[in-house]
C-alpha cells in the first residue's frame, strides 16, 4: 500500500475515496469557450501583449498570460481553446481573462459555452511494472510497442480514459472530462499494476535471494557452507573467473503459488 499522502504530500488522503492511498495530480486542463463574435486576428496580434500570429503556420492567435499560467488559441470564428491550467477553476478564470482582453480591444466578445474538454493527470505508484506481462494479459485494452514508444497505452472502457503506463511506475491519465473520472480510472488500474509489480532482486541477512517470475512468487534459498573441490572445478570450467571461491553451496528451492 502506498503512503497515503495528498497532492503535495501535506494533506491526508481520504482512503474511502482513494483506497490506493495515491491521488493523481492534475497537470493540464484543456477547455473551450465561444466568444460569439467574429475576430480580426491580425488586429488582435498587433494590439495585444504576449500574442503571436503566423497564419502560414497556424490559423489562430496564440496568446499567453502569467496568472494563471496558460495559453489560449483564439480563432477568427470566435472560438477559443485554453490550455495549461492546473484546475478547472483556473481554466475558467484564465478563459474569462482572455475574453476580457478581447473585449478591451474593441470586440463584442461574450463568454458562452465554456466546457472542459480534457483533463491530464499523473502519478507514481513507486514500484516498477512488468509491461510485457500486462500487455499479454490485457491485450484487448493494451498497446505496447517499446521500439516506438517506451510506455504501454491502456485504453480503459469505463470510464473512457487512456493511460500511459511506464516501467518505472509513472502513470499518465488523459481523456477525462471531470477529475473524478481520472481518480476512478486510477483506482481501477491500481490492482492490475500491483499484480504485475516487478520485484527486484535483493539479498537478506541470511543469504536468501528473492525474485519474481511471471504471476508466481519463487523463493530460492541459498545456504552457503563449504564447496567440495570437484563441484567448484565443474563450475569453474563452465563459468571461468565468474565463479567466486566459496566453500559449499546447497540450493533449496521452494515454489509458492500466489493466490
Amino acid at each position: 500500500m502506498a503512503d497515503p499522502q495528498g497532492l503535495e504530500g501535506s494533506q491526508p488522503v481520504d482512503l474511502s475515496k482513494h483506497p490506493s492511498g495515491i491521488v493523481p495530480t492534475l497537470q493540464n486542463i484543456v477547455s473551450t469557450v465561444n466568444l460569439d463574435c467574429k475576430l480580426d486576428l491580425k488586429a488582435i496580434a498587433l494590439q495585444a501583449r504576449n500574442a503571436e500570429y503566423n497564419p502560414k503556420r497556424f490559423a489562430a492567435v496564440i496568446m499567453r498570460i502569467r496568472e494563471p499560467k496558460t495559453t489560449a488559441l483564439i480563432f477568427a470564428s470566435g472560438k477559443m481553446v485554453c490550455t495549461g491550467a492546473k484546475s478547472e477553476e483556473q481554466s475558467r478564470l484564465a478563459a474569462r481573462k482572455y475574453a476580457r482582453i478581447i473585449q478591451k480591444l474593441g470586440f463584442p466578445a461574450k463568454f458562452k459555452d465554456f466546457k472542459i474538454q480534457n483533463i491530464v493527470g499523473s502519478c507514481d505508484v513507486k514500484f516498477p511494472i512488468r509491461l510485457e506481462g500486462l500487455a499479454y494479459a490485457h491485450g484487448a485494452f493494451s498497446s505496447y510497442e517499446p521500439e516506438l514508444f517506451p510506455g504501454l497505452i491502456y485504453r480503459m472502457k469505463q470510464p473512457k480514459i487512456v493511460l500511459l503506463i511506464f516501467v518505472s511506475g509513472k502513470i499518465v491519465l488523459t481523456g477525462a472530462k471531470v477529475r473524478d473520472e481520472t481518480y476512478t480510472a486510477f483506482e481501477n488500474i491500481y490492482p492490475v499494476l500491483t499484480e504485475f509489480r516487478k520485484v527486484q532482486q535483493w539479498y537478506g541477512d541470511d543469504g536468501v535471494v528473492y525474485f519474481n517470475f511471471y504471476h508466481e512468487w519463487y523463493f530460492c534459498l541459498f545456504c552457503i557452507h563449504h564447496l567440495d573441490e570437484w563441484i567448484y572445478a565443474c563450475l569453474r570450467s563452465h563459468f571461468g573467473s565468474y565463479v567466486v571461491e566459496i566453500s559449499y553451496l546447497v540450493i533449496e528451492v521452494s515454489f509458492l503459488w500466489q493466490r
